[in-house]
């Protein structure tokens, strides 16, 4: 839902919310949030590597339009422009060398691990270091807050559900990535907001 509202969003707004080189990334942000339902739907329908693989490959999509979004913001519009392709296609490579491994037996995830926690890592510093050329920080450390938050409740799925028996922390962690398109979405409505 939120991938496809940030979609028609940017559509119908991105000459007010976005800079001109970035809008591409926003929408290749919301369309790897979007393709992530489906392949998250589909893995959970039948979990196993094959499925997984759709899970993953389109949430390395967002990372790397995010990636790309904050370089543009922050660093240099040019840049991020420039580095939104090579970032998909390492993503991309990443998941399939994962899938190429687990077929083989060893199913090696360090490099998806990279594109999924470098930018998680690199994000901050840029934020704190540099001003941006549009809006502000404080809706992109709203989105690591709830990632994080996910993560951790990814991390301590039993634990979770052992404590209230009520739900997973997998069902939780859920909630709060879907948070993450969510806080994007309402930065961009406030940008268009104070753009008037």
């Amino acid at each position: 839902m939120f991938g496809l509202w940030g979609l028609w969003y940017i559509h119908r707004y991105g000459e007010i919310t976005s800079l001109p080189g970035l809008r591409t990334a926003y929408s290749a942000f919301f369309a790897g949030i979007l393709l992530t339902a489906f392949g998250s739907g589909y893995y959970h329908l039948s979990p196993a590597n094959d499925p997984l693989v759709w899970d993953r490959l389109p949430m390395t999509i967002g990372f790397a339009a995010l990636f790309s979004i904050i370089i543009g913001e922050y660093l240099s519009e040019n840049t991020g422009r420039r580095l939104l392709m090579p970032l998909l296609v390492i993503g991309f490579l990443s998941v399939e060398y994962w899938a190429f491994t687990e077929a083989n037996g060893s199913g090696d995830l360090r490099p998806y691990a990279v594109v999924q926690f470098l930018p998680l890592l690199l994000i901050p510093v840029i934020l704190l270091l540099h001003k941006p050329q549009v809006g502000t920080a404080k809706y992109y450390w709203l989105m690591i807050l709830f990632y994080v938050l996910s993560k951790l409740c990814e991390n301590f799925d039993a634990a979770i559900y052992n404590a209230g028996m009520l739900v997973s922390g997998h069902t939780i962690k859920h909630l709060f990535a879907s948070m993450v398109p969510a806080t994007m979405i309402y930065a961009l409505v406030v940008r268009r907001r104070t753009a008037h």
